[in-house]
């Protein structure tokens, strides 16, 4: 179902590209973005086009999922996963190529608004026994990879696996359980809770920075690009004051963040 899902996204984008922009003459790039990113990437990116004559389209998904078609299909031009290991796990095999950070990504607790089950900002909430809880799948995308990461910190990982009600490929997914009452708690992203359409349903609350590092948000080129110079005008416009005011915007960490390491 997840790759289906991810086909599908992939041939929209590519949709996107076609004979409309060409007739144009306008160059055509492909963005692949993780989920949680969606929203300031698709607002930058209308800003960018509205800058140079240039079309992007964007493929969102899990962050290993879509790097993983960007390595089958051969094409594109950036990828943006919610956390930097997948630069480091896939560097070697020659597709990421130069790359700029552009935010950073912070995990946090997420409950109903209000907080009706009194949560405490402990990762090992998610072991009790009076909450339905949810995670992501850590084989997917960054959400369900760095929560496993701090919970394995923790030693607890595959206790709340077993527990939880059920794994999601990523932080929509997350989120839109959230809302429907599903769950009583799930590990996310923390700029997700301050998106407009769950602002008003649901609430993070925050990890010791020291448990919930921030991860860097790496926008990558791709050796696949065939517009390597507009996309690195694109890059720098994204990693920009412009570009970090959108990012601001949608509850993320900016580029300027000291990060304790």
């Amino acid at each position: 179902m997840r790759r289906q899902f991810l086909k599908l996204s992939l041939l929209a984008a590519l949709s996107l590209l076609g004979p409309g922009a060409q007739a144009q003459g306008k160059p055509e790039l492909l963005l692949y973005c993780g989920i949680t990113m969606v929203r300031p990437m698709s607002e930058i990116i209308q800003a960018f086009e509205k800058r140079e004559n240039v079309k992007i389209a964007l493929s969102q998904g899990g962050s290993e999922d879509l790097y993983q078609a960007a390595k089958r299909s051969g094409v594109g031009d950036l990828y943006l996963p919610g956390e930097p290991s997948y630069r480091s796990k896939h560097l070697g095999e020659g597709l990421l190529g130069d790359y700029t950070t552009v935010g950073y990504n912070q995990m946090a607790l997420v409950v109903a608004k209000g907080n009706p089950k009194k949560v405490k900002g402990d990762p090992r909430e998610m072991l009790r026994r009076d909450l339905v809880t949810l995670i992501g799948n850590a084989e997917s995308g960054s959400v369900g990879q760095e929560a496993k990461s701090i919970l394995d910190g923790l030693g607890i990982y595959p206790k709340v696996v077993k527990q939880a009600a059920f794994l999601v490929p990523d932080s929509r997914s997350l989120m839109n359980a959230m809302k429907k009452g599903e769950a009583d708690l799930a590990m996310s992203w923390r700029a997700t809770a301050f998106f407009p359409d769950n602002a008003a349903l649901v609430e993070a609350i925050d990890l010791d920075p020291k448990l919930a590092k921030p991860q860097a948000l790496l926008l990558n080129l791709l050796a696949s690009s065939k517009h390597k110079e507009i996309a690195r005008r694109f890059m720098h416009y994204a990693a920009g004051e412009e570009g970090q005011a959108i990012f601001r915007k949608h509850g993320f960490l900016d580029n300027k963040t000291a990060v304790a390491k």
